[in-house]
């Protein structure tokens, strides 16, 4: 143990730079798949009958294995922070896109219909009555997605794009089970750190009303 944190003191310059490129990593790929995903998500419930085949056509990409799909990049992109992104953004789709077609397509036809009877406009309606109720739904796949991208940012370090996986795959090479905690603890409390921080933002987001419904 003593060793262990000996270790953790000399290399923890280290460990920040790695932990920010993560964070980094994680952080952009998360956002542009939410305003990606999300608006499509809505536009979907809309035409229902197109529905099926896009979730289906995205949800195709979650069969790649992610080392293979990181491996597409290269030819295409070269190696990089940028392929990184574009896969572990393609992967984050798929949840956060069927979550919001689902949370929409899940309110009750009562609740716009009278938004409706009170002379709501369809935006109005959107905006006031379907997004706030089918808001849990959606924050649950971006916090699935968040846990998910963290955790495969870390096989972006075979395209040179940095990130805690740096630390782990040295380990590995070094068979230095020191070494490996030093990428792989961090990974873990950046995901607890992550999941607390969206429960947060969801509480913050219910409105009064929904919050006290939610309690009783």
């Amino acid at each position: 143990m003593d060793q262990f944190w000996n270790t953790i003191q000399a290399d923890w310059p280290l460990i920040l730079e790695k932990t920010g490129e993560h964070i980094n990593l994680s952080l952009i790929s998360v956002l542009i798949a939410c305003v990606i995903a999300i608006p499509v998500g809505i536009v979907l419930t809309a035409y229902k009958r197109l529905a099926n085949t896009v979730i289906t056509t995205v949800s195709v990409i979650q069969t790649i294995p992610s080392l293979a799909l990181f491996g597409f990049m290269i030819p295409i992109l070269g190696i990089g922070t940028k392929p990184a992104i574009i896969a572990l953004t393609l992967y984050a789709l798929l949840p956060i896109l069927q979550n919001t077609y689902v949370g929409i397509s899940g309110v009750n036809p009562a609740l716009i219909e009278a938004g409706t009877g009170m002379g709501m406009t369809r935006w109005q309606i959107l905006w006031m009555v379907q997004l706030p109720i089918a808001r849990s739904i959606i924050m649950a796949g971006v916090r699935l997605v968040a846990v998910q991208t963290i955790s495969l940012a870390t096989i972006a370090t075979y395209i040179a794009a940095g990130g805690l996986g740096d630390i782990i795959t040295r380990g590995i090479s070094m068979i230095n089970t020191t070494t490996i905690l030093e990428g792989a603890v961090p990974v873990f409390l950046l995901v607890i750190i992550v999941n607390v921080l969206l429960l947060g933002l969801n509480r913050v987001l219910t409105p009064k009303g929904l919050r006290q419904h939610t309690k009783n």
